[in-house]
Formats: structure tokens, C-alpha cells, sequence
């Protein structure tokens, strides 16, 4: 994932009998907080036009060709209301840059003691018109939380961070690359996905046979020096106190051969065949090579769980951290909101304080147990806690999702491989909605509060279905 700073479009409105001063008073404002929260502005210099706003139909040209000039640096446009505004430039200039980002739409309270000519703003009305023209226009936006708000007060900053990860998570999946490693196993059913679906949403989809990447793997000498410093990076990352040297040459050859796949494809996320074709034709689990990939921001999932690592990413894009795939797998004893998320596991380090590497239990009651070296073991303690889904609906040709938030707690749990209690608000309502409209049992959690971040990008701009869980009420 890009670590570049975040260029957002800004629209300055203005209207011709109002004070013009107060343009110039929001471009320093925006600059002040731009500065601090590391976001470059691509907007129109007070030289272009009066002060620098959007006044006029000319402007609305000026600063469209503007944000043309620089469609490849912009993520989201921010529409600033200093006072009422002019409406239509501000329709105008969306409409004819045709950046297709969201829109944030802010404009500034009045004060109480200056309701004259000299410093009224209105702003609280305009702000519904140029709503009002957007929504004629066809274009999507965000609000922020109070009708009017200041730029530098707490509430918006906020709001603008919120917004800077919606855009970050539309623009992320609107040209992300995901590489399928095998076949989807036969017994999974549950995470069959339409890539047509996908690649209608800008979603493509690089596959490759399970034989390939494991006959690359078999051909690398054990003395080769990026096995060996492979193995050094297996080292680093958690503890490998037990496992038999010769299954760590196995993990890292896999991990070389996955690493020259996802870069000789440009690949965002990957979903790999695991059960059990990789137990019995390689000898080892590849949960750790999976797991380091996600701790480094390239998220991979098992079971060739393509909309399931699609999550991962949305989430990672989200947050800025790594994710997870689970199972939503056990009741918590009698407490009706708490459950069991597992996973044999590969979940990223950062989940995993206790982190080490050892067998499946489970998966080697089929492919023995000598043969799942590589999996990973730890408990994941107390954290905020977001969730989600992304599914195709190939019937209905759409895309459906489901995201919430609750928390992970610090419950006894006695098992083994990756495991966590998360508590989650009105749970049985939430396993309802999976089960009566047919989601996988495979989950996303990521360790955030994000899941508002999600729905606006998902529902607002992506045009996707989605079930937000108890969300904050109106």
C-alpha cells in the first residue's frame, strides 16, 4: 500500500454578495490544518481567480482543468463554504473535471455576534443547495457530522480523516490486483466468487496453477541464498523453537516462489490453495509465509478465499494496519453476544503477541501432523474490533457486504492455533443476517473502529449492498 501523502481537490465557493475576505480567511485555515495532517491541496491560486475561489462558471472551468491536470495525484475533492456559495460552480467544476472521487462537503457556522453584512456567512442554507445540485448532478458526497463546522474545530478534523481513509479504501479497490494460487478446495464451496463481478468494479483477478508455484518451490536448491535468507526472515518474525530444520526450507522455498509471483504480477493481496493440496504435495503449512505477506500490507488468504482477502485489503485500506481472516467458529459458553474467531492460523504478527510457529491439529488429522509445520499459534488480546465481508451475488450480478464493530476481549479461551473472544453488539441479530443471506463463514477483523469508514466507501461511491450492524443511530 502507498505511503504517499494524500492530494485532495479543493473547492473553495464563494458568492458574489458576500464577504470576499472570508475566502481567503478558509484557504489559510485549510492550509494551517493541511500542514498538519500531511495532505496536499490542489487548488486554485488567488492569481486564477478572485482570491482563489469558485465563483463563477469561468472559475468552475479554471479549477475543473485544474484537477484534469492532476487526475492521477487526486483521491477526493473537498468543497469548502466559507459562505453560502455558488451552487452551480460548484456542480459545474465536478461535472466537468469528471474526477469520479469523493466528495466532502464542509461549510463554516456563523457566528452569532456577526450576523452583518460584513461577516455573514449563511452558510448553514447553502450548504443544502449545493447538496441539492450535486444530488441533480448525479454525483455522490459526504456530509460532515455537524451541518456547519469550523476547519480547525475537533469535529471536523475528524470528519476529514474519515474521509481521507473512504478515499484511500475506493481507490484502492477500483484497481486492486489479486493473484489466485490453485484451485478453490473441493469442500469449500462457501468461498466461490464471480471474477466477472470483480473485474466490472475494476477488480482484476491473476491466476495461476497450485503445480507451478509448488514445482518452482521443489527446484530450489536448500543452500540457495534467498532460501537461506528466507529462513533468516522466518527467524525474525516469530519463534521457531520446534520446527524441524527441514520444514523450514520447505516454508521458505514456497515464500520465494509466492514473492517472485506477486512481483512479477504487481499484486495487492493473494489467495492461495491450502487444504490439503499443499500438506501433501509440499509437506508444510504456509501459514507463516501467508502471515508475514498481511504484517507487510500485502494481505493473503487461505482456501483461495478471493473476496475474502478483497476484505483484508479494504480493511487494511481502511485502518492502515493488517487484517485477518477468520472463522466465525464457536459459541462463547452461554453469553449471546461473545463468540470464538479462529483460524489454523495465519493471521498477521500484530495479532499475535505471543506468536509461534508449530502444527495444525485439526488439518493433520488428515494430512498428518508432520506434514502441517508452519502454521502459526497465539492468542490475540484485547482491541477495538472491526468486521466485515465482501461477497459476489452471481445470481443478482452485485456486489454484497456486511461490516460492524465490537471488541475483542481478554476472555479464557483454552485451544490452540490463532484464536480470539470477540464481543460483538446484538450478535445473534448479525449471525442471523449471515446465515439468511448466504454469506461465507469466513469473516475479516481488523484492529480499528473503521467499519463507518467502510460502508460510506462500499454504499456511497462503489454502489455496492451493505448491512452496517447497529450503527450509530441518527
Amino acid at each position: 500500500m502507498s505511503t504517499s501523502r494524500s492530494v485532495l481537490g479543493v473547492i473553495v465557493g464563494n458568492r458574489d454578495f458576500f464577504p470576499d475576505k472570508l475566502v481567503a480567511e478558509a484557504r489559510a485555515d485549510l492550509t494551517k490544518l493541511f500542514a498538519e495532517l500531511g495532505v496536499d491541496a490542489v487548488m486554485l491560486d488567488p492569481a486564477d481567480s478572485k482570491l482563489g475561489g469558485v465563483e463563477t462558471h469561468n472559475d468552475a472551468r479554471k479549477c475543473a482543468d485544474l484537477f484534469r491536470k492532476n487526475r492521477d495525484r487526486i483521491s477526493g475533492v473537498l468543497v469548502c463554504l466559507p459562505n453560502f456559495g455558488d451552487e452551480k460552480g460548484v456542480a459545474d467544476t465536478l461535472k466537468l473535471a469528471g474526477l469520479n472521487v469523493p466528495v466532502l462537503v464542509q461549510g463554516y457556522p456563523d457566528d452569532l455576534d456577526r450576523l452583518d453584512v460584513i461577516r455573514r456567512r449563511d452558510t448553514f442554507c447553502g450548504k443544502i443547495s449545493v447538496c441539492n445540485n450535486l444530488r441533480q448532478a448525479g454525483i455522490p458526497y459526504t456530509l460532515t457530522t455537524k451541518h456547519v463546522v469550523h476547519p480547525l474545530d475537533a469535529s471536523f478534523r475528524a470528519d476529514l480523516q474519515k474521509f481521507l481513509a473512504v478515499c484511500r479504501v475506493v481507490q484502492g479497490l477500483r484497481k486492486v490486483r489479486i493473484g489466485a494460487v490453485g484451485a478453490r478446495p473441493g469442500a469449500f464451496n462457501t468461498v466461490r466468487y464471480s471474477e466477472k463481478i470483480l473485474e466490472r468494479n475494476g477488480i482484476s483477478v491473476t491466476t495461476v496453477d497450485l503445480s507451478e508455484i509448488l514445482g518452482a518451490a521443489a527446484k530450489l536448491e536448500a543452500n540457495h541464498a534467498r532460501v537461506t535468507g528466507k529462513i533468516a526472515e522466518i527467524h525474525a518474525y516469530a519463534t521457531t523453537a520446534h520446527v524441524p530444520p527441514a520444514k523450514l526450507i520447505q516454508m521458505a522455498r514456497f515464500g520465494v516462489v509466492l514473492d517472485d509471483f506477486v512481483a512479477a504480477h504487481h499484486l495487492d493481496a493473494t489467495a492461495i490453495q491450502c487444504w490439503t493440496s499443499v500438506q501433501a504435495n509440499h509437506g508444510c503449512n504456509i501459514c507463516t509465509s501467508m502471515s508475514m505477506m498481511s504484517e507487510n500490507l500485502l494481505p493473503s488468504a487461505c482456501e483461495v478465499d478471493v473476496t475474502g482477502v478483497l476484505t483484508m485489503y479494504a480493511m487494511q485500506l481502511a485502518s492502515s494496519s493488517p487484517s485477518a481472516l477468520v472463522d466465525w467458529n464457536n459459541n462463547y459458553g452461554a453469553e449471546d453476544d461473545k463468540c470464538v474467531l479462529f483460524h489454523c492460523g495465519n493471521w498477521a504478527k500484530s495479532f499475535l503477541p505471543d506468536i509461534k510457529i508449530a502444527t495444525a491439529p485439526i488439518l493433520g488429522t488428515i494430512a498428518g501432523v508432520e506434514n502441517t509445520w508452519g502454521a502459526l499459534d497465539g492468542r490475540t488480546p484485547a482491541t477495538p474490533l472491526t468486521y466485515g465481508r465482501i461477497t459476489t451475488d452471481d445470481t443478482a450480478g452485485v456486489i454484497r457486504t456486511y461490516v460492524g464493530q465490537g471488541e475483542l476481549t481478554n476472555d479464557e479461551l483454552k485451544t490452540f492455533g490463532n484464536r480470539a473472544v470477540a464481543r460483538v453488539p446484538k450478535l445473534q441479530k448479525l449471525m442471523h443476517h449471515v446465515c439468511r443471506e448466504g454469506f461465507e463463514h469466513h469473516v475479516v477483523m481488523n484492529s480499528s473502529h473503521t467499519a463507518g469508514i467502510l460502508a460510506e466507501a462500499f454504499e456511497r461511491y462503489l454502489g455496492w449492498e451493505v448491512y452496517h450492524h447497529e450503527a450509530p443511530q441518527d
